[in-house]
């Protein structure tokens, strides 16, 4: 909740604007004095100033409230201030909106208006915080991308930045890495700038898929076999760790391994050996595990299909990968990217691809562009070229749609930008505030 900070002697004007804030959401502090005000700035998170410009019984010059805007220009440059005052003085008005005033409201101020001005002010303090924001992300971005390899990763959201972030960071080390997180959501692409990033970027990166491998040659896939170890061994056959020794290994959908398969894997991360199927030699190796998986791996060692102290090698650094219905500010920079940005897209477009929950992840939106440019006949994007139809615009019906997750997920998304967050959602930020209160989420 937004909190307005009103400052004046008047204990009268303090009580009506406190009452009137308050009835329309925001939270109000009172100062009777700039010198009672100036620590509040300082040390609140103070959404507004409405600030009287006379504090002297009998002084109407306007001097102490021009001399407390401009020190709370110095606190806060960016702090939206209302002046009020029963005095107006054109020329000090002019003067103070040059140099930051919000706006300049005489005495008796009008109830709607005072209001209207409060909310637009708020609103666009926080859409400019939030460009600053995108703008020092984008610096960094771009910085991080002329020292890092991110192996062509599109993304926008802070939650991407984070773990993009992070990956870069265990790249540097050879301890072992569990990537978790839905089907799609592109969690091999991760396991790609882990590699381009690390020690080992000149070495050899080996991936497989654990589950799309038959549980028969699964080991054999891994460790290699002597010719006749198995049915149709015809010849010595090379396994994937040997292949990457000196390099990275990235076994996807690990929780897909056999309790067998475990037992091996487990003693190679231990102590680096293994044998092939049908042989006696042990082999040594120097290969650094990423491991990927959709499964909640807990649950397979409570239900004993998972070893539990072959998960805590694999998991010294765990980075989670969220549903891309969980970072909707990559859906339309990854639209853009399969489809080379070949068509503007309208709103209702923009809207409906935003919207959609893709359960499928990234894999879904990048077959749904695929099918877009097969089949769209028209200069623009339509939802319907990506088989998706337009997203409602009645307000009431989204809002019935509106759960706790959702609001709580909007919040984490944009870092607690109530206005960013609402936006995402289709609500006013009155209107994400009423839910806020009403599932006791507090900011």
């Amino acid at each position: 909740m937004d909190k307005i900070l009103v400052v004046d002697d008047n204990p009268s004007v303090c009580n009506a604007l406190t009452i009137l804030l308050e009835l329309h959401d925001y939270q109000v502090v009172t100062a009777s004095s700039p010198a009672e005000a100036m620590p509040m700035i300082m040390y609140q998170r103070i959404a507004l100033v409405l600030l009287d410009m006379n504090f002297t019984q009998d002084t109407t010059s306007g001097e102490e409230g021009k001399k407390a805007f401009y020190q709370i220009r110095k606190l806060q440059p960016d702090l939206p201030v209302i002046l009020l005052t029963a005095w107006t003085d054109l020329s000090m008005a002019v003067e103070l909106v040059k140099h930051g005033a919000a706006d300049y409201l005489g005495k008796p101020w009008d109830d709607e208006k005072l209001l209207i001005t409060i909310n637009n002010l708020i609103e666009l303090n926080e859409l400019q915080q939030a460009s600053q924001r995108l703008s020092q992300q984008k610096r960094e971005r771009d910085s991080l991308n002329q020292q890092a390899n991110l192996c062509g990763l599109v993304f926008e959201s802070t939650v991407m930045q984070r773990l993009v972030d992070m990956s870069i960071q265990v790249a540097k080390s050879d301890v072992g890495v569990l990537i978790t997180g839905p089907n799609g959501a592109g969690k091999e692409k991760i396991a790609d700038i882990i590699h381009a990033n690390s020690l080992r970027a000149d070495k050899a990166f080996i991936k497989v898929n654990i589950g799309a491998l038959p549980i028969d040659l699964m080991e054999a896939e891994l460790f290699g076999a002597e010719a006749g170890a198995y049915t149709g061994a015809n010849k010595k056959r090379i396994g994937r760790f040997e292949a990457a020794d000196g390099g990275t290994l990235f076994l996807d959908e690990i929780g897909n391994l056999s309790l067998s398969g475990q037992v091996k894997l487990l003693r190679v991360l231990q102590t680096g050996e293994f044998e092939r199927l049908g042989s006696h030699e042990t082999i040594k190796v120097d290969v650094r595990v990423v491991s990927a998986t959709n499964a909640n791996l807990a649950d397979d060692i409570k239900a004993g299909k998972f070893r539990e102290d072959l998960y805590y090698r694999l998991n010294v650094i765990g980075l989670e990968l969220p549903a891309l219905n969980q970072r909707k500010d990559d859906i339309l920079p990854l639209v853009e990217h399969f489809t080379d940005n070949q068509k503007p897209m309208p709103k209702l477009t923009a809207q409906a691809l935003q919207h959609h929950p893709w359960p499928g992840n990234v894999r879904e939106l990048e077959n749904a562009c695929q099918r877009a440019m097969l089949l769209s006949q028209s200069p623009e994007w339509q939802a319907q070229d990506f088989g998706l139809t337009e997203v409602a615009t009645d307000s009431a019906t989204q809002s019935e749609q509106i759960t706790q997750q959702m609001i709580e997920q909007a919040i984490a998304e944009y870092d607690g930008n109530i206005s960013r967050a609402a936006q995402s959602l289709s609500l006013s930020r009155q209107a994400f505030y009423r839910r806020m209160d009403k599932y006791g989420i507090s900011k």
